[in-house]
Formats: C-alpha cells, sequence, structure tokens
C-alpha cells in the first residue's frame, strides 16, 4: 500500500466554482453561421464513431409529460448531460413544452463546469440541423420556402433560413391563419399564406415544424427537385407523410432514427434503415447527397445528442470569451 496516498476517506469535494448561463446569455452567445457550421462538423463526428452517446432513459409521468436524460462526450469537449422535460400542457399555461438545462462536467475529472439553460439550444439545434439539410441538399437555385407551423420551431426555421439561401420568398402556414401572420410579422420578408397546398406546390423547400399527430402535407403536393425537412415529434402518427418517402432520397442524423419510439422517429417505423443516409456520412463523401435538379430530398429529425454538445459548447467558450454569466458555488 502507498502509505504517501491520501486515504479515499479524507477526500472532499470543496466548494466549487461553476457558470451558470441563462436563457438571454444563451441566445447572445451563439452565432447561427458559427451553429450551422459547428453542427456538420459534429455530424461528421458522429458518423465517424468519433461521439459517444448512451442510451437516454425516459421517467414518464403519467398524464402529464415526461423527462430525458441525454448525454454526450468526444475529445476536446465537455461531458454534456442534457435534462430535457416534455410536458405538453405547459402551452395552454402560456410556457414550452420542452424545458430543459444542460450540463458540462470536465472531461478529466468529472467536476461541474457550467450549467446553463437548454430551452432555446433545444430549439435552436433542432431547427439549426434541418436548415443545415437544406443547406446541404436543397437545389443551389431553390428560392422559394415555406414552413409549416407556428410554434418556437418554425420561429427557429424563420431565423435560419436566409443564412443557407438567397430566397426570393419565405412563407409560414399555420391551421390557425392569425397564428401565421403573428409569427410573419416578427421576421420581416416572411409572408404568411392560407393555402397550404398551393404554397407547398410552389416550394423549392418545405420546412415541417408542428406538433401535428397526421401527416401536415399530401405527399401529392411536393414537385420534384423540392427538399423537404421534418422536426416535429408527435408519435404515433407524426407530420411526415409516409408515402413521400418512397418517392425521394431520405436523410437522417443517424441509425437511431429507425429505432422505435421515444428514441426514433414514428414515421420511419417498418421502414428499411439501409433506405436512408446518416447526414454525417453524407458530409464526409461517403454517400452520395442530391445527385439531381428533380430529385426529391427528405430530411427527418429526431434529435440526437450531439447538436446539444456542440451548440452548448459554442455558447460555453463565447460566454468565456465576454465574461458573461454568473459564477455559483456549489
Amino acid at each position: 500500500m502507498d502509505s504517501t496516498r491520501p486515504a479515499s476517506s479524507n477526500h472532499t469535494k470543496g466548494e466549487v466554482t461553476i457558470l451558470s448561463l441563462s436563457e438571454a446569455e444563451i441566445r447572445n452567445c451563439i452565432d447561427l453561421h458559427k451553429l450551422l457550421d459547428a453542427l456538420a462538423e459534429g455530424f461528421k463526428a458522429l458518423a465517424d464513431g468519433r461521439i459517444v452517446i448512451p442510451a437516454r432513459p425516459q421517467l414518464d409521468i403519467p398524464d402529464a409529460g415526461y423527462s430525458l436524460a441525454m448525454p454526450a462526450w468526444m475529445a476536446g469537449m465537455h461531458l454534456t448531460v442534457k435534462l430535457v422535460n416534455v410536458f405538453e400542457g405547459n402551452v395552454a399555461r402560456g410556457i414550452p413544452s420542452h424545458l430543459a438545462t444542460i450540463h458540462l462536467f470536465d472531461p478529466e475529472t468529472g467536476m461541474p463546469v457550467c450549467i446553463m439553460d437548454g430551452t432555446y439550444i433545444t430549439a435552436v439545434r433542432t431547427s439549426g440541423s434541418a436548415v443545415l439539410s437544406v443547406r446541404e441538399l436543397a437545389r443551389r437555385d431553390a428560392r422559394v420556402a415555406t414552413v409549416v407551423g407556428a410554434g418556437v420551431q418554425a420561429s427557429q426555421h424563420l431565423n435560419l433560413l436566409p443564412l443557407v439561401r438567397d430566397f426570393a420568398e419565405i412563407r409560414v402556414f399555420s391551421k390557425n391563419f392569425a397564428d401565421a401572420q403573428a409569427l410573419a410579422s416578427r421576421h420581416p420578408g416572411v409572408t404568411a399564406v392560407a393555402d397550404i397546398e398551393a404554397a407547398v406546390r410552389s416550394s423549392d423547400v418545405v420546412c415541417l415544424a408542428t406538433h401535428s399527430y397526421v401527416p401536415a402535407i399530401s405527399a401529392d403536393w411536393v414537385q420534384p427537385g423540392t427538399h423537404v425537412s421534418s422536426v416535429g415529434v408527435a408519435p404515433p402518427g407524426g407530420e411526415l407523410p409516409i408515402d413521400l418517402i418512397a418517392r425521394g432520397s431520405l436523410f437522417v442524423e443517424a441509425r437511431e432514427a429507425f429505432a422505435p419510439t421515444p428514441v426514433g422517429c414514428c414515421e420511419l417505423a417498418n421502414i428499411d434503415p439501409e433506405s436512408g443516409t446518416d447526414l454525417g456520412a453524407m458530409l464526409l463523401g461517403r454517400r452520395p447527397g442530391r445527385t439531381s435538379d428533380r430529385q426529391i430530398t427528405i430530411y427527418k429529425a429526431m434529435g440526437v445528442a450531439m447538436e446539444d454538445m456542440v451548440a452548448a459548447d459554442l455558447a460555453y467558450r463565447e460566454a468565456r470569451r465576454r465574461g458573461a454569466g454568473q459564477s455559483i458555488s456549489l
């Protein structure tokens, strides 16, 4: 026995100072251009097997909602764990249905480093992955985009879409036209539309961002050459028309997209995983992306912890650079 080594019973953690970042501080610290690039690099690392993402446990609260723990790590990053609570009844209370915090830990000691709001990150990384798919898969000459939905995800799509194409027109549709009008009024140059079929038929890009339990559009409306993305999660149905998948090329975040819910996408149940391409494999040049101007490309998201990790890393590094946030002791 090494008599010079302190006995473990003598070890105490002591007071630890960590950084705390609010939702407003996170918003100020995430550059959306940098986020898209960081997500692209994250998808490449995911496809390369350089990111550790354990299975996420789910805690169900009967008749209320559920809680998920989403851990991830790769070399050069902090250990990252997001805790996200999904309570659909919150909408009627005037608060988001998805509430989250993200926790960063030192990968050498496991000591806590930062706790930050994860609600904004959850929204922006999800829409960010979808708009990254637009950047990589939509036709170069895409000029018209339609966002279906008028919630948090739709709003983030409207912030991000102008960064990836020079759209002549961006539209937003909601079942409640007043909601679409209200959202469009907060985004200069965006138009609210009432006829979803006409909007989809004349769009080069269609972004689904709803909480619909049934397909939000008809596959027949989607014209050759269109890129369609879908981020909505509403088991057991879902917003993406399943018959559209047979007409186009499917892209996903990872193979887990084909697993049963809540890990995978309900729209992809019973679909051969080999029919889809991981976004990272496409970005690495291992699998083809768009191969013709008449090809329909489809991106279906289910959310992976890698996205939280890279977004949180961006926010943390920028907060440290700016001296933002509050120091708290544990």
